[in-house]
């Protein structure tokens, strides 16, 4: 019984970070062990939908979507973006600056700025 409440709260972070717990796993997932033995596995995030699932925790933690953030917030937001390594995601220039209401040119002068302030 402590494992399944264990992995209850577990699971909420789990799936935060994009991956799912499943009993039987894979070489790929990564096992959870508990007193010496494997209770369940993570299964690790896939890259598809990676960068929704960024946008969706940086508007979260803002409490405000992109679209409607003032230029300080989504500067701030770009930044927690690069942390995250949002920006090496294919096609993810187009949709973060679309999701913001604002053109390439503007996003990628959120990027410079970052490189200069570094």
């Amino acid at each position: 019984m402590e494992d399944v409440d264990f992995l209850r709260a577990l699971h909420p972070v789990v799936e935060f970070l994009g991956g799912t717990l499943v009993g039987d796993g894979a070489a790929t997932d990564l096992p959870i062990e508990r007193e010496g033995r494997v209770i369940a596995y993570v299964r690790g995030t896939e890259l598809h939908g990676a960068l929704d699932r960024m946008i969706e925790a940086v508007e979260r933690d803002a409490d405000v979507g992109l679209a409607d953030m003032d230029r300080a917030q989504k500067q701030a937001a770009v930044r927690s973006l690069d942390e995250q390594g949002a920006f090496l995601l294919r096609g993810a220039v187009d949709r973060i600056a679309r999701s913001m209401g604002v053109s390439r040119v503007t996003l990628y002068s959120y990027l410079n700025a970052l490189e200069r302030r570094a």
